[in-house]
């Protein structure tokens, strides 16, 4: 009786939807699956999808019930000195979120601003140009140097070809080799992670050896700690390839959406503009203030992000049989987190189509509470870097708003190409940038 009323209350399933149909349009099918069926919906038996803020929220934060994959990216070489274990995964996590938790990227951010600003300055004008490959850039730039400072003009080529190792490997295909099989795909990203390894060993040892350890984040995962003394270096290693590829992969999707934004709203480029104009005309001189100062800059930051999250699905698997939103998820099975519709909630978000970026700010007219945002996750394995993320995205847009007008090529022919597989991202984006005249005043 209780297996038969466990599978009576399982997720209602809206007709027509399966792999087939999610295949064909993953967004259509997720909104249809949220308006039809509600907080949660059943996809294919044994594939569940949390829809809503409520029901995407309780799964992130009850990670015993629907633990994260433990299948990383970029697991530990062969040639380490054996896995890091479970113990010196969560030193390394807390030695990193040192580095990365939002008073310590307030205190960095003038070595941000730098990189910000060089983007918007090396942005050709008068043209149409395609955007990703140069927010890339600039955002790995930035990144790799919050991670390793002076030591990052050295290891950034081997970043690059971390991130082109990555693009490999979770391109679309036919089969799902298991894990141990090496496929052409696993075997470039071992060498592009060997050779990463490689040229970050020296560094390591040499800032052991003269005491220097740094105030960027390796320096932090150098430090001992009172309770664990030191990271083993082979955990130091295998821990880093991962966030040195986060730290400038998600933000690069969410760059393309903000551009896209500044261009089909000029309205608020120009709010954005003039905040930029109380940046100093020395990048360097930037500081956390100063960031705190560009409120709307980071209200549409939010409100971008939160229309279209970079990572738009998470995947979670149910530890046991339990309960989500009154209904019954099997043991076994897969949950995908949905937080694309979540920020399409109207009990969270009213109007929830529409960008309007002062649903972030207080003031009148705006919610006391704007609703619930998961771009960046939550609980315990919420992203690390999301204070970095979002230093990083709210200077580029204050630096390029500030410094130009952008706009969609003319023409018939959409300006990208809409991917959802890895995550939600404008392929092939190009945009014309035009100087603002006369130019913001710089206070200095």
């Amino acid at each position: 009786m209780g297996d038969l009323m466990g599978r009576m209350n399982e997720p209602p399933r809206p007709p027509g939807s399966g792999f087939a149909a999610w295949s064909r349009d993953r967004l259509a099918l997720a909104r249809r699956g949220a308006d039809e069926c509600g907080d949660v919906w059943q996809l294919e038996p044994g594939v569940c999808v949390a829809a809503t803020a409520g029901s995407c929220d309780a799964v992130l934060r009850r990670a015993r019930d629907f633990p994260k994959a433990p299948s990383p990216l970029f697991p530990p070489l062969n040639g380490s000195d054996g896995a890091p274990t479970a113990e010196e995964r969560a030193h390394a996590h807390a030695a990193r979120m040192r580095g990365l938790r939002a008073q310590a990227v307030a205190a960095r951010i003038g070595e941000i601003a730098p990189g910000a600003a060089l983007f918007a300055a090396r942005w050709p004008t008068d043209r149409d140009v395609e955007v990703l490959p140069a927010a890339r850039h600039a955002l790995a730039e930035i990144g790799v140097r919050f991670l390793f400072s002076e030591d990052a003009p050295a290891l950034l080529p081997y970043a690059a070809r971390l991130f082109l190792a990555r693009e490999v490997l979770v391109r679309p295909s036919r089969w799902e080799w298991p894990r141990w099989v090496p496929t052409p795909a696993r075997r470039f990203r071992t060498r592009q992670q060997t050779a990463f390894t490689d040229a970050l060993r020296p560094v390591v040892r040499r800032r052991l050896a003269s005491g220097r350890l740094g105030d960027d984040v390796l320096g932090q995962m150098l430090r001992p700690s009172s309770r664990h003394g030191p990271l083993p270096e082979g955990a130091v290693l295998d821990t880093l390839p991962g966030i040195t590829v986060a730290t400038f992969e998600a933000p690069t999707r969410a760059a393309g959406w903000i551009l896209l934004h500044l261009a089909r709203h000029p309205g608020a480029a120009d709010r954005v503009a003039a905040e930029a104009a109380s940046l100093p005309a020395d990048p360097a001189a930037t500081t956390g203030a100063h960031l705190d100062d560009l409120r709307y800059t980071r209200a549409l930051v939010q409100e971008v992000l939160r229309l279209y999250p970079p990572s738009w699905l998470l995947t979670r698997q149910a530890a046991r049989r339990t309960r989500l939103a009154d209904c019954t998820i099997q043991a076994g099975s897969t949950v995908l987190v949905c937080p694309y519709t979540a920020h399409r909630d109207a009990r969270e978000h009213p109007e929830p189509d529409l960008f309007r970026p002062e649903r972030w700010l207080d003031g009148p007219g705006s919610p006391a509470d704007p609703g619930a945002f998961l771009s960046f996750g939550t609980g315990p394995h919420a992203c690390e870097g999301a204070a970095l993320a979002m230093a990083m995205l709210t200077l580029l847009t204050a630096h390029t708003a500030g410094r130009h007008r952008l706009s969609e090529p003319p023409g018939p022919e959409p300006a990208y190409r809409l991917t959802t597989f890895e995550g939600l991202a404008t392929a092939g984006l190009r945009l014309r940038a035009t100087a603002r005249t006369p130019e913001p005043s710089r206070l200095r």
